[in-house]
């Protein structure tokens, strides 16, 4: 899943190359994809691409007044093209393209989305916080100061994987950074926020800034075809069951549930005793 700092190289590749263009055509290959009726996606056509950001894990693409504002969630993906072809595309089908934007010079952008179990969605909206997801965010997770992260813990009595991938709580992260997060700070991704003590928040605090940072630095700039192989290659645990930890040596560990899985180090986090991999799981002793 695209998270903050793959969304963040987007809206920068978007800048570079869409700014200043002009919104020719869109195509919609699948309606599902269009959580909004109104304004419609024709009255796109026309308008300037002004500008491109990000909302948490939400890209933005600013058209002269409107916002055509995208989450590719699990499987989504964006694919630029400096020739992209006129031809409608054909509905339906095994097709993962959902919309096609043109622009100005024959160039443009497809939203894409591999596998049967559909997320990516897409709004046209005149303000961002009109997409109720985005109204809803918690604050940036780049833009949090560690009095505020503070704040935040407290009292949570959720696990820390939860919390930190709860948007509502904290906006961008999602499972792979989380883990590498988690792993940084040497925090259980079982720990209870509520009970860290000073310096553990300190070491969160520094972990979430320097992780999300470095990421960020080595996506910016990537051709967006590259960006999943990026990210993949600065990762530290996630995704990495069975191989050594880069810290210790140890042997990254994983919990899996029904649709999804993340991976920590028993001795860098959990005082070297291993989770058990099952839902309700506790530290076994």
């Amino acid at each position: 899943m695209p998270e903050l700092p793959e969304v963040e190289a987007l809206a920068h590749h978007l800048r570079e190359h869409a700014v200043g263009r002009t919104v020719t055509r869109i195509d919609i290959a699948s309606l599902s994809v269009l959580k909004t009726v109104t304004p419609a996606w024709t009255e796109l056509h026309g308008r300037e691409v002004t500008g491109a950001g990000r909302h948490g894990k939400y890209l933005d693409l600013e058209c002269s007044g409107l916002h055509l504002i995208v989450h590719l969630a699990r499987a989504g993906w964006l694919r630029w093209a400096d020739e992209l072809s006129p031809k409608p595309p054909r509905p339906g089908g095994k097709n993962p393209l959902a919309l096609r934007t043109h622009l100005s010079g024959g160039v443009g952008f497809d939203l894409t989305e591999a596998g049967t179990k559909k997320g990516l969605a897409a709004w046209i909206v005149a303000e961002p916080s009109d997409v109720p997801g985005i109204a809803a965010l918690g604050p940036d997770a780049l833009e949090l100061d560690r009095d505020r992260l503070g704040d935040l813990l407290a009292g949570e009595t959720r696990r820390l994987k939860t919390v930190l991938t709860d948007q509502k709580t904290i906006a961008g992260i999602g499972n792979a950074y989380s883990d590498e997060i988690m792993h940084t700070a040497r925090l259980s991704p079982y720990a209870t926020p509520a009970r860290l003590v000073g310096e553990d928040v300190d070491a969160l605090f520094e972990a979430t800034r320097d992780v999300l940072t470095s990421a960020v630095e080595r996506s910016v700039g990537q051709d967006a075809a590259r960006l999943k192989g990026e990210k993949r290659s600065g990762l530290r645990v996630h995704g990495r069951t069975g191989l050594p930890c880069p810290v210790c040596g140890d042997t990254v560990r994983e919990v899996s549930f029904a649709d999804k899985a993340f991976q920590y180090c028993a001795t860098c986090q959990t005082g070297g005793k291993p989770l058990a991999d099952r839902r309700l799981s506790r530290l076994v002793k």
